[in-house]
């Protein structure tokens, strides 16, 4: 099965993502999308990070109903912090019977050089590359491996969700109903 990677903290995962995972699943050759939740990325530093076992029980409730999707924790074994290359090939071992495709924003694009063994990366798995807002222009955008995928352009942070709520405003649309109530009744982000 062709399988695309979603790595994020998901803190919290949102419509945003999901949206952009749903076009990856149906309007590309990728047969399911897996949600990998990241304990730490290695290029943010997030006092707000909840644990990484709520963030996967956010992702988990999202995804309930879509049998395209699939949450990962296999980062959570890992060394901290995760490097992208490292889960891949651990993966790739665990599930040899797969291909794996890595989803990133365009935002990250013209950045991905500087990804620990980003040729590798490229060579061996792929990138999946939808629309961000304020990308910067990159010739990746011309490596046969680099795949630019039509996706809606939505500027929806989870920054900006955790300050709704730290400001106690409506998160409403922006996450799915079930992880609204679970961020809720949990009083994270508060």
């Amino acid at each position: 099965m062709n399988i695309g990677l979603f790595f994020g903290s998901f803190n919290p995962i949102h419509t945003g993502h999901l949206i952009v995972a749903n076009v990856m699943a149906t309007t590309t050759d990728l047969e399911q999308i897996w949600f990998v939740v990241s304990p730490q990325n290695p290029f943010k530093k997030n006092k707000s990070l909840l644990h990484e076992f709520d963030r996967l029980d956010m992702v988990e409730k999202a995804i309930l109903d879509n049998n395209l999707f699939r949450a990962s924790d296999i980062e959570f074994s890992m060394p901290k912090p995760s490097y992208t290359i490292d889960t891949l090939i651990r993966l790739q071992e665990k599930y040899p019977q797969h291909s794996f495709k890595l989803i990133i924003g365009g935002d990250n694009l013209a950045q991905f050089p500087n990804w620990k063994n980003a040729d590798k990366i490229l060579e061996y798995f792929g990138l999946y590359v939808y629309p961000r807002p304020h990308s910067a222009p990159t010739d990746l955008v011309n490596h046969p491996n680099v795949k630019l995928v039509n996706a809606p352009s939505l500027d929806i942070s989870a920054t900006f969700i955790r300050e709704c709520l730290k400001n106690e405003h409506s998160i409403k649309y922006m996450v799915p109903e079930a992880v609204e109530e679970y961020i809720i009744r949990k009083k994270f982000y508060q």
